[in-house]
């Protein structure tokens, strides 16, 4: 009892601590939470002196909203905006330091690229009515805002207003500056949030001076020029410090739409852009009427080019080419040898053209893009849209947009390297994958059909059939990867369909692969880099790493068999050529936001994709509508007075000829039936003759040259 007694007075202590602690917890927090409360009573009472009532709380009410969202729409814009930053972490101020001159495929100077430094010319050197004339016209508040002038955007809302049309635009020269320098010319609200912000950034981090001297240098301004010096070099053959007011007016009117005003183009259309100029200096202070009456009573007369029509999309995409695959250390100034091909290149322009003008309206479609190889893999013509002076976003090699239809022989070639063959027979029936589950065009099906027929017929359940049940998603992303598609596939399932953004130069170089007999790593745009003194820095066919097989025999004639069939009864008929066989696919996106015609010869291979830069819908364009007939006549016009090759695997290359068609292909002048002189081409027979003309006069022994008495002893 005596120890019990004594291990229970040793406890007490202990708990008569614990329950003094809980106590003290209680009282505290009770304390706290009474003083929290009379404190916050106190607050509301004193925030009730600043209650409004009647018309101010009102007013206050909506100064609220309003900054709320402004709050809430700035958050907005900057998430949308943070992308375009990204592009800012380079080295943007250096300005590339090649000087590249291109030659086409027969040894003609075709144009230039890169600008060397020594070129540029310094804002403070240049004289002032030049820079004058390129505000006035360009920025009239340049020097006051911080990138964004929202009174010029004012006044040029209530001048197009005035108007009923656009005849001013809001854009700073800030904000055109960061167009070029880190932007494209797509239409979205998305791109004119990140131009904003990227001008407000360029102004910070640029004196004013330094973004004048930026945008004047690096301005396309047409006739394949950039930069305001090479613009006066090219159209008046004199220095940027000798320009005359008139021709400084001339040439600050291109900046706005160089394709438009340029004066070896359309002399009257540059002269009126110049007139214009001129009342823009006078309007804004700049200069006085009678100081600009001699310009308006004798305007500038360029120097005589000649129509030159310069490959620009081409040449840009040559330039990069020429940046990867130049050697390290070497000399930046070179002449490099392409394989454009001039000829081809107008005919694809003109197909690209007519076309649009003609049916552009009534499918509702704005734009296009194509690209031409040669089987070999040479490049021979590059169009990345209509108007190279309205905007020079390269949507043959940029642009990434969904294929359709026309990816399916991606899906179709994996199959057949699996062990199927265009005899296959597979269900064309309703099939959900997980939640998604795909139809055909007609919303109708075909039961059993075999490959041929489906991939002709353009079915949508195959290839997702093939694709869930046979070959799985990753085969077929790292067959396309092999065949030289560089875009990032998504590797979603939907993506058999063509839901995977991909480029034109994609698109062709994948099924070149078809035309070249399964072999890939062939594309190529420059033969020769050369220096000035005549030194071969690089050439195509020795330095270039050699083809790979990426399809067996038996897939590349499979696929061959089935696609030589789209263009004779399937959904490319009007893609169908005259003179020689052909094989394709179409491809049309949902909503009809794409159109595509891909195909190819034993000669050539071609993509066309049409569509509308801000991704509206057309008006029901498929790819074998519009697109295919782009592609049937440029392609008609490439294979006149060439050897017709077979497409490999087809044992019959050439059609039945029939010979109304032929008259109305050649047309009864010597033309072709698009109004196209002859391709520079002649027949295999003439060309063999003339090679072993050659070669008797490479094997003949040289002329010894005859002594003075001999000469005369023959006279």
């Amino acid at each position: 009892m005596d120890e019990e007694h004594k291990r229970h007075k040793a406890k007490a202590p202990r708990a008569t601590r614990l329950l003094e602690i809980d106590a003290w917890l209680d009282s505290t927090l009770y304390e706290a939470g009474f003083k929290a409360s009379e404190f916050w009573e106190n607050l509301t009472i004193f925030f009730r002196r600043f209650r409004l009532y009647g018309p101010r709380r009102a007013v206050a009410e909506i100064y609220s909203e309003v900054f709320t969202l402004l709050a809430v729409g700035s958050v907005v814009m900057l998430a949308l905006a943070m992308p375009a930053f990204y592009e800012t972490a380079g080295d943007w101020r250096a300005q590339d330091d090649y000087a590249v001159t291109f030659l086409d495929r027969y040894g003609n100077e075709i144009g230039q690229r890169g600008i060397i430094q020594r070129d540029s010319v310094p804002v403070d050197e240049m004289p002032d009515h030049v820079v004058k004339s390129v505000l006035a016209t360009e920025d009239r508040r340049f020097f006051e805002h911080l990138g964004i002038d929202a009174i010029g955007l004012l006044r040029a809302v209530s001048e197009n207003v005035r108007a009923n049309n656009i005849v001013q635009g809001g854009s700073t020269l800030t904000q055109q500056l960061a167009k070029n320098l880190f932007l494209t010319n797509e239409r979205t609200l998305d791109r004119k949030v990140k131009e904003a912000f990227l001008a407000i950034w360029l102004e910070a981090n640029l004196t004013k001076k330094e973004i004048l001297q930026f945008y004047l240098d690096r301005a396309y301004l047409g006739g394949g020029t950039f930069g305001i010096a090479a613009a006066a070099d090219f159209y008046f053959d004199k220095q940027v410090k000798d320009l005359t007011v008139a021709e400084a007016a001339m040439i600050a009117g291109l900046f706005k739409a160089p394709a438009r005003y340029a004066p070896h183009i359309n002399l009257p259309a540059a002269r009126a852009r110049a007139n214009e100029v001129l009342t823009n200096l006078v309007q804004a202070g700049f200069m006085t009427e009678g100081q600009v009456l001699t310009a308006r009573r004798n305007p500038a007369t360029p120097v005589d080019r000649g129509h030159r029509d310069s490959p620009d999309y081409f040449l840009d995409w040559a330039f990069e080419e020429v940046k990867r695959i130049v050697p390290r250390g070497g000399t930046h100034s070179l002449i490099a040898r392409t394989t454009i091909d001039p000829d081809l290149q107008h005919a694809v322009e003109e197909s690209l053209e007519f076309h649009l003008r003609q049916h552009g309206k009534d499918y509702d479609v704005e734009e296009g893009a194509v690209v031409v190889l040669e089987t070999n893999g040479a490049v021979r013509a590059i169009v990345g849209g209509r108007d190279y002076g309205q905007s020079q976003f390269n949507r043959a090699t940029r642009a990434e947009r969904q294929p359709g239809s026309s990816f399916k022989p991606f899906v179709y070639a994996a199959a057949m390297e699996a062990g199927f063959t265009p005899t296959s027979v597979i269900s064309d029936a309703p099939i959900s994958w997980g939640n998604w589950t795909p139809q055909n065009y007609t919303r109708g099906y075909a039961g059993s059909v075999d490959l041929t027929t489906a991939l002709v017929k353009s079915y949508n359940t195959v290839p997702v059939r093939l694709a869930r049940d046979h070959l799985g998603i990753d085969p077929i992303v790292e067959l396309t990867r092999d065949m030289g598609v560089e875009t990032e596939l998504n590797g979603h399932k939907t993506m058999v369909l063509g839901t995977s953004g991909m480029t034109v130069m994609d698109q062709v170089t994948g099924y070149s692969v078809f035309a070249n007999g399964g072999y890939a790593g062939t594309r190529h745009g420059v033969l020769q880099l050369l220096t000035h003194s005549g030194e071969v820095v690089y050439d195509f066919a020795r330095d270039a790493p050699p083809p790979r097989r990426v399809l067996s025999e038996q897939a590349v004639s499979s696929m061959n068999s089935i696609l030589v069939q789209v263009p004779e009864w399937g959904t490319g008929r009007r893609a169908a050529l005259p003179m020689v066989r052909s094989a394709g696919k179409t491809g049309t996106t949902q909503s009809y936001r794409d159109g595509w015609y891909v195909g190819y010869t034993g000669n050539y291979v071609a993509a066309v994709w049409l569509g509308n830069d801000d991704y509206h819908p057309t008006r029901r364009m498929t790819g074998g509508s519009l697109p295919a007939m782009v592609w049937q006549r440029f392609m008609a016009y490439a294979h006149q007075n060439i050897e017709l090759k077979p497409i490999p695997g087809i044992e019959n290359p050439l059609p039945e000829l029939d010979p109304a068609a032929v008259a109305a292909a050649n047309g009864e002048n010597g033309e072709d039936g698009n109004g196209l002189r002859p391709a520079r081409s002649m027949p295999p027979a003439t060309t063999d003759a003339l090679k072993e003309i050659g070669e008797q006069f490479r094997r003949a022994a040289p002329l010894k040259p005859k002594s003075a008495s001999e000469t005369l002893s023959a006279l």
